[in-house]
């Protein structure tokens, strides 16, 4: 398996200290803190350690403090309660004796019922769209070194931008963007770890969306941007070694605050999960 995959599997795969206490290891991505994906793949992680039977089909997190990427992650898992169908679990994450991050996610057993979607963009297909780093590639040099260390991290998964960012002259633009993207190799069959990693995956990029209506890009300085909260919900069953199509868009922003959604669809037009998302996206003015 690729060594960035084998990698996220191995921050994934949690430590169990206690029948309801797990710790997990970060990885730096070259942000100031720890990737809010990964905080999010490993509590769900946590919290799937103690359901048997049943698949996540939704979670809702918030993101409290900033995660040190040098300190290990405690998971402390609340069965909050085990129904004839559902599951519902309760996750804190804790450094340093404070709480960074926590969650709520809910487990269903597998039923049939009415079915019904929308339908996915007409875009593109992947083979026909360049990969994010060779439009990296082209901003890097006149990106300052901070940023530049982010932007030209490797990632285990391959991403297909259908609208690229214009890092050097970002334009006004409609807050709708779709990005292809999928892991770097071949993964082990589970449902329960592809939703883990589609969890992991869903924090690239989502509140980026709400910039575009005002020409501005992650970049743009003086900017501060960080996720409040992330909520998914999981509709049918994915594999995240397919070619998936994120579809995004941004109702609002307001109050120093952006919101995004997002649609997850498969390759072949089914709708695999749902995201929503609010961040701080605070301009700082200059004195």
């Amino acid at each position: 398996m690729d060594r960035l995959l084998a990698d996220l599997l191995k921050v994934l795969t949690l430590e169990r200290v206690e029948i309801n206490l797990f710790r997990g290891e970060s990885r730096d991505i070259g942000s100031p803190q720890v990737f809010g994906g990964q905080v999010l793949g490993q509590a769900l992680a946590a919290a799937t350690g103690t359901v048997e039977g049943r698949e996540v089909h939704s979670f809702h997190a918030y993101f409290l403090r900033r995660g040190d990427c040098n300190l290990p992650i405690v998971y402390e898992v609340d069965r909050a309660r085990d129904g004839r169908h559902f599951s519902t679990r309760r996750v804190v994450a804790i450094q340093n004796g404070e709480q960074i991050f926590n969650m709520s996610a809910s487990f269903q057993s597998a039923e049939d019922g009415l079915d019904h979607q929308f339908s996915a963009p007409v875009v593109p297909a992947p083979e026909e769209l360049k990969d994010l780093q060779s439009h990296v590639r082209d901003a890097i040099s006149f990106v300052p070194d901070p940023l530049r260390k982010v932007l030209s991290h490797a990632r285990p998964f391959e991403m297909r931008p259908v609208q690229p960012t214009d890092y050097r002259n970002p334009q006004k633009l409609a807050p709708r963007k779709s990005v292809w993207f999928r892991a770097v190799d071949k993964l082990p069959d589970g449902e329960a770890l592809h939703r883990t990693l589609l969890a992991y995956v869903s924090d690239y990029a989502l509140l980026e969306t709400a910039l575009m209506p005002h020409a501005v890009t992650p970049l743009s300085p003086p900017l501060v941007m960080a996720s409040i909260d992330h909520a998914m919900w999981f509709h049918r069953s994915v594999r995240v070694d397919d070619w998936l199509l994120y579809s995004t868009d941004s109702p609002s922003a307001s109050g120093a605050r952006g919101f995004a959604r997002g649609s997850v669809f498969a390759r072949d037009g089914r709708l695999v999960a749902s995201t929503a998302q609010e961040g701080l996206m605070r301009v700082i003015k200059a004195k």
